[in-house]
């Protein structure tokens, strides 16, 4: 079976690239269906991603770990949305969630709490218990690109797999980016 054509990436079956996963995520993958590519590290960000190979920002869904308070419990969650969109952190995601505060996480707490890299940050291979929050868009894009826990690969999946994880939660959780 032939890799799927995304923008100018060699995309490979991710089982056969281990060294392109974070260790968590290639822990997790499983039987996921999953191609890797290799990227220049220093364009891992969305908008230079895109640019720079060619891949449609509606196809490119970012993951981002919001951290949670209610009444001294903290809760860790990720979020998924294209890169098209503005996720309703401090509304749905918030009540979803259960918590009276809500924020994106720091950066130090996301890196050790994942063991993934900064900028590269999926929902595969959170910890265990950590709800991954999955806008409906995201299921409905089709080919999307993600993370893949470090900055110098980028993992390529149909969003509707993102729907199977582990604690994963569909939700309309975000609008059109103005």
């Amino acid at each position: 079976m032939a890799a799927p054509e995304l923008g100018k990436l060699d995309w490979q079956p991710a089982a056969d690239v281990p060294d392109l996963l974070a260790e968590p995520v290639r822990a997790a993958l499983g039987e996921l269906p999953a191609y890797a590519a290799a990227i220049d590290p220093e364009l891992a960000d969305t908008a230079a991603f895109c640019a720079e190979y060619d891949v449609p920002m509606a196809a490119s869904a970012n993951c981002v770990i919001v951290h949670g308070k209610r009444a001294g419990e903290s809760t860790y969650a990720a979020v998924m949305v294209l890169a098209t969109h503005r996720a309703d952190v401090n509304g749905v995601v918030r009540k979803h969630l259960g918590v009276r505060k809500i924020s994106f996480a720091a950066q130090d707490d996301a890196v050790s709490s994942t063991g993934m890299q900064y900028g590269g940050i999926t929902p595969i291979g959170l910890p265990d218990g950590w709800p991954v929050l999955v806008d409906e868009s995201v299921t409905t894009a089709g080919l999307v690109v993600i993370g893949s826990g470090l900055r110098s690969s980028k993992i390529l999946i149909e969003g509707a797999a993102l729907a199977t994880l582990p604690a994963s939660t569909v939700l309309a959780l975000s609008s059109p980016a103005a």
